[in-house]
């Protein structure tokens, strides 16, 4: 007999009994606590329950905190065994908060700051050409090309031949992805266009980071930030090892229709299934992918957007002066469309803006900076709200109607929480 559920509803995951597959951390505190009423983060769960509902996720972790108090962490669903292929009762596993999660393109936000680091103690300036650190990158075209030009997404080699390599094995060789992009011609004057740079940006960053500081991208993270704040993971890639505690990411929701599909191609590098795919194979996760998977944990992300939104001081360890902060976080697009991703997008320095109407980081959040990952991912700070928020997902959905539920997280947040003084 026809699942005609399942025509209208195609390829989605086993959804369980809610709270049967829910995991509250321990730290989380009461809501008044942080001058909140627990009805707000009643709602806000609720949301994240709802979009669970739909079955385009198999887990999903949330993390806010509010006046530095986390008040709510918790996980739902879970991190392997559930794909819209069916249950594996064997590798089934729930998700907890401890679940490592690829921040993908949030990534972007984490890289950024390392290289606004740099600046921030006289090793570079963002306005400097990328010809100064790396001289063979300086040709056809690309001599005028700054550091700046990168961070925003205007540096003209959005698809400069290493974000859709079907041999991932080029992921192990950075000297080779360096190569490829010296070698590319870009596509508009430098400076010129908006066009999102989905994984090319992050490996020039990270070998400026490298002729700069002497240290792999990997080793600095791990100096700067990781070690000072003594988060879980955080980290470009795991080790082989550490592949099973990555929670599995899985296409869900209809195949996309051209011309849909030719445009989603662009963005992400590949065909959108086969991205996904790619993006959950071993040589991924243990690859260095500066611009797209950092993994961690819910919490660790969380407690690095509320390092930033505490202007760079976190319990007790400063790591950024407020004003690199500042910098980071102007607005340089206003509003511009992206040409890539085919929407008028608000870009600071290395992070996708909030917005006074309404944007993924929820309605009325002008002065709210982070970023989103591929697909549902997002993570950011709101100062007018005192609040840093991390949602992390292992479903990647990109036209299912149902997928509305996921922005309707971020309005709910916006909605629920009241701003500060």
């Amino acid at each position: 007999m026809t699942n005609f559920a399942s025509l209208l509803r195609p390829n989605r995951v086993t959804v369980f009994d809610p709270d049967s597959v829910t995991t509250t951390a321990s730290d989380e505190v009461d809501a008044s606590t942080a001058d909140l009423a627990p009805s707000a983060v009643d709602a806000i769960w609720e949301a994240v329950r709802r979009l669970y509902l739909t079955g385009l996720h198999p887990g999903m972790a949330i993390c806010i905190r509010r006046h530095g108090q986390v008040v709510l962490h918790r996980a739902i669903g879970h991190s392997h065994g559930n794909t819209p292929a069916g249950v594996d009762e064997e590798r089934l596993q729930l998700a907890t908060p401890s679940t490592l999660y690829n921040l993908f393109s949030a990534s972007k936000s984490v890289t950024a700051m390392l290289i606004h680091m740099l600046d921030e103690r006289g090793l570079l300036h963002i306005d400097d050409r990328v010809g100064d650190y790396v001289p063979e990158y300086a040709k056809y075209g690309k001599e005028p090309t700054t550091i700046r030009h990168v961070l925003n997404h205007r540096a003209g080699i959005a698809l400069a031949g290493v974000d859709a390599d079907a041999d991932l094995s080029v992921l192990l060789d950075e000297g080779e992805l360096v190569r490829r992009l010296c070698e590319a011609r870009p596509q508009h004057v430098p400076g010129r266009r908006l066009a999102y740079h989905a994984l090319s940006g992050g490996f020039l960053l990270a070998e400026i980071i490298r002729r700069v500081s002497g240290l792999h991208i990997r080793d600095f993270l791990d100096r700067e930030i990781r070690q000072p704040l003594g988060f879980d993971h955080f980290q470009y890639g795991v080790p082989a090892s550490m592949v099973d505690r990555v929670a599995t990411d899985v296409f869900t929701g209809p195949v996309p229709p051209f011309p849909v599909s030719m445009l989603l191609e662009r963005a992400f590098g590949a065909p959108v299934v086969e991205a996904v795919g790619m993006a959950a194979s071993p040589t991924f996760l243990t690859a260095c992918v500066p611009s797209g998977n950092v993994i961690c944990t819910a919490n660790d992300a969380c407690r690095f957007f509320e390092l930033l939104l505490r202007g760079g001081t976190l319990e007790g360890k400063t790591l950024f002066d407020p004003k690199t902060i500042r910098r980071a976080v102007h607005e340089q697009s206003y509003h511009e469309y992206d040409l890539v991703l085919q929407y008028p997008f608000r870009y600071g320095l290395g992070f996708m803006l909030g917005s006074a109407n309404t944007s993924i980081l929820g309605p009325d959040t002008p002065a709210a900076f982070g970023h989103m990952g591929f697909t549902n991912v997002v993570v950011y700070a709101d100062p007018e709200r005192d609040i840093s928020v991390s949602f992390v997902n292992s479903g990647k959905p990109v036209i299912a109607v149902d997928a509305l539920w996921w922005i309707n997280v971020a309005r709910t947040i916006a909605e629920s929480i009241p701003k500060v003084a």
